[in-house]
């Protein structure tokens, strides 16, 4: 079995993400947090769980975004056998763009 993510130190983490109040804020504070490759990183992959989740290929996928074919293995893993993150933050976040289009 693997180690936990949840621990104090996550806790207090995500804490600390759920506070932040606008996109500006979150530049700001993922900017100090994380690498630039670390940030890009992170948003590949949730690019790409956008791709797979409108049954894009990997072929499209990986010229659409660079990410490896390791990469959008291991996000369509989460994706299928994961805890249902990518699915809930792109429901919502698809909910709120068609909400804004309206």
């Amino acid at each position: 079995m693997g180690k936990s993510i949840r621990t104090p130190e996550t806790d207090e983490f995500c804490d600390a993400i759920l506070s932040l109040e606008s996109r500006e804020e979150c530049y700001r504070f993922f900017q100090d947090v994380c690498t630039v490759n670390e940030l890009v990183s992170l948003s590949q992959r949730f690019a790409v769980a956008k791709m797979l989740t409108q049954k894009k290929t990997y072929l499209e996928i990986a010229q659409k975004t660079g990410a490896s074919t390791a990469t959008i293995s291991r996000v369509n893993r989460a994706l299928v056998y994961g805890s249902d993150g990518y699915s809930m933050v792109l429901d919502r976040i698809g909910g709120q763009n068609q909400e804004q289009r309206i």
